[in-house]
């Protein structure tokens, strides 16, 4: 079973890496960015079988180490 989070900065905090990229596509021509948000994307390969297990794991997983949850929030799909 895979579990995919994706971490994100929270609505109102900067995001300095987000605004870099922003201004470099403006520089490449691309005019029609207003704005860009930069995350991650961790995919994990777990050993569980139940799907609900699997769920609270990663929940415990993102809480403790993979997001900083004071400025960044994330999801989980379970595949």
């Amino acid at each position: 079973m895979k579990a995919r989070v994706t971490i994100m900065l929270k609505d109102g905090v900067l995001d300095p890496q987000g605004e870099a990229i922003r201004h470099a596509l403006g520089g490449l021509g691309h005019k029609g960015v207003g704005g860009v948000r930069q995350g991650k994307l961790i995919e994990l390969d777990l050993d569980a079988t139940d799907t609900d297990a699997a769920q609270a794991e990663v929940v415990k997983m993102c809480e403790g180490l993979l997001a900083n949850t004071v400025i960044e929030k994330y999801s989980i799909e379970i595949v």
